[in-house]
């Protein structure tokens, strides 16, 4: 939870009880703003010898934190007591209370000693039930929670989206009307933060798919009609250079969202490890070869409108129509060769052999559905996280397959300009990287 909460990979996570031995501030910090701190404690271990001591110098409900500031005081430094005296000293210095529980256990009357000695810290109490393993005592530990603590929630925190981890910020809220503004402010910049987030997101995918798409690899050759061998070899290191650019763009969307070293403590992502240019990642990120002719023809026609405009309709939309056909079979064609091949004189003479850019209409859409497949998983993955990454191999299918109408005919319009490799367009830039932040949002 702390690790989820502070978006912190160093917080130590393990399924085992004792796991943190000393207590430890972990501040949630936005641009150098700390929004919020949140103490680790260690578990009690003598609740029940806690409690009877406080029951035996008891002088009133008015006089219990007191009381407790007396026991820290008298066991000071005995070890019997370290976990004790390490959880409650934060506690006493103002700190508001989040008591975990494992629902996945069942209930006992053994917790009650440990929350007992909370009720006496007069502090605001908040407790979670965090399901870990697979049992389900959930109903049983509420109704035992809720005579002890003001709120009581449910709170996966391994799996808990970025949705979730804002309203337990705002239940936070609830318990104290002192900390209320703090939180509320808590939540609007983690909102703008995320929302900056899916910007550089945007605009760090739009500058990849700019980058592969306009990417050749030229070499000076002696005659117009060069080796194929040597075309093979310009193809793969153009292939190779697209490949490395789309993993630093991944390692930039990581390292947005405080995600940096998730490659080294996860595997690999099955979907998106496969290449970039295999059948099967064109199969799972692509458009069908319909939805292309589709796309492509639909575009033709808005080339085409705009001649029949210039011409005040006098052509009573042949030139439409035209445009659609052309741009429908265009697409089509283009589909059947990966990249560009030319030969070209040079200015001191010899020639140049240049391979590029990309013209396979489909290359792009493969690109952006592994982008947003790759965004949506560590936009959503919180820091508790330390397993393998699994996911479902079809929930990345066909994801620019669901980018409809006009989005889909404006990033057609840009990918079109980019394969003719003629100059890049400002405009196109922006449009890039505004269709892409729509689709990330």
């Amino acid at each position: 939870i702390v690790a989820t909460l502070a978006e912190d990979d160093s917080v130590p996570v393990s399924p085992l009880p004792g796991t943190t031995t000393k207590a430890r501030d972990f501040p949630m910090r936005v641009d150098g703003e700390v929004l919020y701190d949140l103490v680790d404690t260690p578990g009690f271990q003598r609740a029940r010898e806690v409690i009877d001591w406080l029951i035996a110098h008891e002088r009133g409900a008015e006089a219990r934190p007191g009381v407790v500031r007396e026991f820290l005081a008298a066991h000071e430094g005995d070890e019997r007591f370290h976990d004790e005296c390490a959880l409650l000293a934060p506690i006493l210095e103002g700190a508001g209370i989040l008591y975990v529980v494992d629902g996945a256990h069942p209930y006992g009357g053994e917790y009650e000693a440990e929350m007992e000695v909370l009720r006496w810290t007069g502090q605001p109490r908040m407790a979670l039930i965090n399901l870990i393993g697979t049992g389900d005592h959930e109903a049983e530990w509420r109704r035992a929670l809720d005579q002890y603590f003001s709120i009581v929630r449910v709170f996966d925190a391994v799996h808990a989206d970025f949705g979730k981890r804002v309203d337990l910020l705002r239940a936070f809220g609830e318990l104290s009307e002192d900390w209320a503004p703090s939180l509320a402010r808590a939540v609007e910049v983690l909102l703008a933060e995320r929302a900056r987030r899916r910007d550089r997101s945007a605009n760090e995918i739009a500058s990849f798919l700019f980058d592969a798409l306009t990417a050749v690899e030229s070499r000076a050759v002696s005659e117009d009609a060069p080796d194929p061998k040597v075309e093979a070899r310009l193809q793969v290191r153009l292939l190779e250079r697209i490949r490395r650019r789309e993993r630093d763009a991944r390692q930039v969307v990581q390292d947005i969202y405080q995600h940096g070293t998730v490659e080294t403590q996860e595997a690999e992502i099955a979907i998106l490890s496969n290449d970039l240019f295999s059948a099967h990642a064109f199969s799972l990120f692509g458009l069908s070869r319909t939805q292309l002719a589709l796309t492509g023809a639909t575009s033709g026609a808005i080339a085409g409108g705009l001649i029949d405009a210039a011409l005040g309709f006098t052509s009573l939309g042949i030139a439409a129509g035209v445009g659609a056909l052309i741009g429908g079979a265009g697409t089509l064609l283009g589909a059947e060769g990966l990249a560009s091949i030319q030969v070209l004189g040079q200015s001191l003479g010899g020639m140049t052999l240049t391979v590029g850019p990309l013209r396979d209409p489909n290359v792009p859409w493969v690109m952006l559905g592994r982008a947003l497949l790759h965004h949506r998983l560590v936009a959503e993955r919180n820091h508790a996280r330390r397993e393998a990454l699994v996911i479902d191999a079809e929930s990345g299918a066909h994801l620019a397959a669901g980018i409809f109408g006009q989005a889909r005919q404006r990033l057609e319009a840009v990918f079109r300009r980019l394969r003719a490799g003629g100059e890049v367009r400002g405009e196109d830039r922006k449009t890039l990287r505004t269709e892409i932040a729509a689709l990330l949002d």
